[in-house]
């Protein structure tokens, strides 16, 4: 049986309280006034032209000069002024929110990736992964506080917020776009929270039931419960396939209300089947080294590994098959997507590209590097960094456009919901003993080598 230590809970308390502070520290300094926002602009153009403010004072001088005789096209001037610092105002204060929603994202899908790759080895029957088991239930029990966190975050920032990340929920927006109005019938708040609710019912049902079934199989004379948990996870995944697209759609998709793109749902599940699964690779190799885990091999962690190289693999085939076809056929309404990233976002958006390709493949192409733990931990932290980025690519170009920056409301979001993640993680796995005792595949997997 595990046990939670005193220094790894105080590790993970000390995470929360800094990410609290910090995230706290952000909201707080997100509201500027119009004067504050107004000055910004003038000396970030100032650095950048080198003359802004001879320009902007030109610019209101010839302003009350053309009001005698062009007083529509001076008032016209002004209002599209006012308009920019507003909606720069808009994006200082929804980058808190973002940075907030990215990370509780991020460690929600986490959870939710393992759960998948959980139910896809005893539909299959696996005979290499059962020591792993409670490992990966153990990383499940975070799906539940992080998704309702996640949709909470997402409502509480379009009713007491004010639409800072979902402009289809602001009633003024949607009353002057055609488009928005057009798909209503599904991005409407009320549709939103029941389906949100739905997904993770559902979720953690599953999770519920499977982890029963799993520890109540330690104790069994028969097969009856290994038999309950292969025919609902079978069933699970079925329902798991179309909720998690219509999640991607709905908790990250709709942030962009005028883009959409085919290959969303399953390029979302690439980036948190991988996730989920470097994840497993570092709680197992983290347990084996503090004494746990003795019946965990090497070949076992090569297995793991391989599947981080195939699935980073398979998000990069993913990736550029949305990007390419999008980016060929060059349609106004879909480009945009890419074009705003390509302008903002270079550097995090090619970035990722190499953190979630180029590096797992050359860390773990060689068979003999899946077999050594400290690789596959360098290996794995990359790759979660890199899936961090990917997410913060998904979101904040649509809520913050190039007001986007890692300071201390990413960093904080990120320590914040790491300490609740580890915590929740690691007492769930003080909960039961970390062999499934009584699975029929248990021996094989136990003897597994090559």
């Amino acid at each position: 049986m595990y046990t939670f230590s005193n220094k790894l809970r105080t590790f993970s308390f000390i995470l929360i309280i800094l990410g609290a502070l910090g995230v706290g520290y952000g909201f707080m300094t997100s509201h500027k006034s119009f004067e504050e926002v107004e000055h910004l602009l003038a000396e970030e153009s100032h650095h950048e032209g080198g003359h802004a403010e001879v320009a902007h004072d030109e610019a209101s001088h010839g302003a009350h000069a053309t009001v005698n005789s062009h007083g529509e096209e001076a008032h016209a001037e002004v209002d599209a002024h006012a308009k920019h610092v507003e909606h720069v105002q808009h994006q200082i204060a929804n980058r808190p929110w973002s940075a907030l929603y990215v990370a509780a994202f991020f460690f929600m899908m986490i959870a939710l990736g393992v759960l998948a790759f959980y139910a896809i080895q005893i539909a299959s029957q696996a005979g290499w992964s059962p020591v792993l088991f409670r490992v990966m239930e153990g990383i499940t029990a975070y799906l539940l506080p992080g998704a309702l966190i996640v949709l909470a975050i997402a409502v509480a920032s379009g009713t007491i917020g004010h639409y800072n990340l979902f402009v289809w929920m602001d009633p003024d927006v949607v009353a002057h776009d055609k488009l928005i109005q057009g798909k209503s019938g599904w991005l409407n708040l009320t549709g939103f929270i029941i389906r949100g609710l739905i997904f993770i019912g559902g979720w953690v049902l599953y999770r519920h039931f499977s982890r029963k079934f799993s520890i109540a199989q330690d104790t069994a004379e028969d097969k009856s419960n290994f038999k309950k948990s292969f025919r609902i996870s079978a069933a699970f995944l079925v329902f798991f396939i179309y909720t998690e697209s219509m999640m991607s759609w709905d908790w990250i998709m709709s942030v962009d209300p005028h883009w959409f793109s085919t290959l969303f749902g399953w390029y979302v599940f690439a980036s948190m089947f991988v996730s989920g699964i470097t994840v497993i690779a570092l709680i197992s190799i983290y347990l084996k080294s503090r004494g746990y885990l003795e019946f965990v091999n090497e070949n076992h962690l090569h297995d793991v590994a391989k599947f981080m190289f195939a699935m980073s693999i398979f998000w990069t085939y993913l990736w550029f098959s949305q990007f390419m076809l999008i980016w060929y056929s060059n349609i106004p309404e879909e480009v945009t997507y890419f074009i705003a990233r390509f302008n903002d976002y270079k550097l995090p958006f090619l970035g990722m590209v190499v953190l979630n390709f180029v590096f797992p493949i050359l860390m773990l192409m060689n068979a003999d590097y899946k077999r050594i733990p400290w690789f596959v931990v360098m290996t794995g932290l990359v790759i979660l960094f890199g899936h961090y980025v990917d997410i913060f690519n998904m979101i904040m170009p649509a809520t913050v456009g190039d007001r986007w920056f890692i300071g201390i409301p990413e960093i904080s979001a990120i320590l914040l919901f790491a300490g609740l993640f580890i915590f929740v993680v690691f007492t769930a796995l003080t909960k039961a003993p970390l062999l499934v005792k009584g699975y029929p595949l248990r021996k094989e997997s136990e003897d597994f080598h090559y």
